[in-house]
């Protein structure tokens, strides 16, 4: 009797995944919807740093775009700025120096070649060697970790003014329970518009930012060539250019972790298997190359965004041409310094209250890759696996360091919470037996698959658990 097989990449018959049926009007506001729910996140990264935002904000497009093309326009992923890479940023230039930020630039561009090794490796080998290394009891708690340690940042932002978050909050839970129609399917952007109106009309908003609006020209460049890695290149720092790459590039071994927790995430939430189709070479070569693009005119590395994840989530709406309008929007707002002041301008608390919902979205979709994947915690290997993920994820993010520093020779490299806890997962899931006493062994599926019948010859257990599912 051949072992049957069910996987949680189910089309899901209430979504759309073709979200030309609503009309041009209607797709744009989805776009605009996406688009609003990267840029608060996004705009963080440059402002932290010392990078410019219209910079950031025509990479995210463009790397999106280029994103979509090397994954055959399938996988609804936009690519914003990556918080992983700050600490590199800070140990080349601290105070956002403008004149050391294009060497930690040429740092971040040469990290990308990593995610394109990897790529090529799993080209070579396939994706099964790489995969039976992320079964959903490693996965699922990956993605639960990622909405978990974002949390902190929205409920930061949701302390600045808790009443304006909770009008976001109240507004989407409200239109996502009582609407219907294209009403439901914008709730965030509804949230976002309307917590901004009762902040503008309450005097809540930053008068500097208001005055910025008035200031602000309606069109500018948003590439600078003195911010480019590329001029640094007429009378380089040889030295410091060593140091740059020595220093950043090893961080792309935690965020090619997280690439695949997002892209594990992505393909949950929207029921298709991207780990085969397009394949996570592409999607790793997608993310590569927008990194090493953006980072080289100036941008801060991108990276596959839970936020728009977690819209996804919401609005069931998975058609990749929504999140390509939501890319070009950006490209667009990239050349207006007044539209970006304007966005520039929303409150701390409402990116916060429409955050806090988003990343519990994306924690919730780790939760159901672990149940509809059927992973037995009555193993105590599972429960070891998990636990550890979870604790040491979230303990890391939320200790007084914030990473764990690892010094090897003159070169300290610094792992964020999210990576370490899912390096130590990948390493228990190896290391840990299969079989426990007076247990059946527990078949470690490949992301994404989980067995229907557990009373299957061993034999047949045993094949199945390196197997990946196809849709």
């Amino acid at each position: 009797m051949s072992m049957k097989k069910e996987t949680f990449y189910v089309k899901d018959d209430s979504a759309l995944y073709d979200a030309r049926t609503l009309g041009n009007a209607k797709m744009g506001l989805l776009g605009l919807q996406h688009m609003f729910a990267m840029f608060g996140a996004t705009v963080v990264v440059p402002a932290m740093t010392g990078l410019n935002v219209s910079t950031t904000l025509l990479f995210a497009g463009l790397g999106t775009l280029l994103f979509h093309a090397v994954s055959k326009f399938k996988v609804p992923a936009f690519l914003g700025s990556s918080f992983a890479f700050l600490a590199g940023y800070w140990a080349i230039a601290p105070n956002g120096e403008k004149e050391l930020l294009p060497y930690a630039c040429f740092g971040v561009a040469c990290s990308g070649l990593l995610y394109l090794i990897l790529a090529a490796s799993i080209k070579v080998y396939g994706i099964d060697r790489v995969m039976r290394y992320f079964p959903p009891v490693v996965t699922g708690p990956i993605v639960i970790a990622i909405g978990m340690n974002l949390a902190s940042s929205a409920i930061a932002n949701c302390s600045s003014n808790v009443w304006i978050a909770m009008v976001a909050i109240v507004i989407i839970i409200a239109v996502n329970i009582w609407s219907r129609g294209m009403m439901k399917i914008v709730q965030i952007l509804m949230g976002i518009v309307g917590s901004f109106i009762v902040a503008a009309l309450t005097g809540n908003l930053d008068p500097d930012k208001v005055q910025a609006i008035h200031d602000a020209p309606w069109t500018g460049l948003p590439v600078a060539w003195d911010n480019t890695a590329f001029s640094i290149f007429s009378d380089p720092d040889v030295s410091l250019l060593i140091t740059s790459v020595i220093t950043i590039v090893p961080i792309a071994l935690a965020t090619m972790i997280e690439h695949i927790g997002d892209i594990s995430a992505i393909s949950s939430t929207v029921g298709r298997n991207y780990l085969e189709d397009p394949g996570l070479h592409r999607t790793l070569v997608g993310d590569g190359i927008a990194t090493i693009l953006a980072s080289l005119f100036g941008g801060p590395a991108n990276t596959t965004y839970g936020e728009n994840t977690g819209v996804l989530t919401l609005t069931k709406v998975y058609d990749p041409r929504v999140i390509r309008l939501a890319a070009l929007f950006a490209i667009f707002f990239s050349f207006s310094p007044k539209v970006e002041a304007l966005i520039t301008a929303m409150p701390a608390a409402t990116i916060g209250g429409v955050s806090l919902i988003l990343y519990g979205m994306i924690s919730a979709v780790g939760v159901r890759n672990v149940v509809d994947n059927h992973v037995d915690f009555s193993k105590t290997r599972n429960v070891v696996i998990a636990a550890m993920i979870l604790v040491v994820s979230i303990g890391v993010n939320y200790s007084e360091a914030g990473a764990i520093p690892i010094t090897i020779g003159s070169m300290t490299i610094s792992f964020s919470g999210l990576a370490t806890g899912a390096l130590a997962g990948i390493v228990l899931n190896v290391i840990l037996p299969l079989k426990e006493s007076g247990e059946d062994e527990d078949t470690a599926q490949t992301a994404g698959t989980s067995s229907a019948e557990t009373a299957e010859p061993a034999e047949e257990a045993a094949d199945a658990e390196n197997s990946t599912p196809t849709e």
